[in-house]
């Protein structure tokens, strides 16, 4: 690596870096209560909790008639 090349390299990590920086950072106690809260707030609308009626089940097996 030519002295210029890496000179450039190391502008972009600091850039990089002092980006990073500057960002407002939240607590993961926080994030965790928040995302706890958010799922028990729409935890009635998880069909993997609440399950799917036989009804609006598309994967359900299709009825044939058939006679004998």
């Amino acid at each position: 690596m030519s002295g210029s090349s890496s000179i450039t390299a190391m502008k972009k990590v600091v850039q990089q870096l002092r980006l990073e920086a500057g960002l407002d950072r939240v607590k993961v106690s926080q994030a965790a209560a928040d995302l706890k809260q958010f799922c028990l707030q729409n935890a009635q609308h998880e069909p993997l909790l609440t399950g799917v009626s036989s009804s609006a089940n598309p994967t359900r097996p299709q009825k044939f008639c058939s006679f004998l």
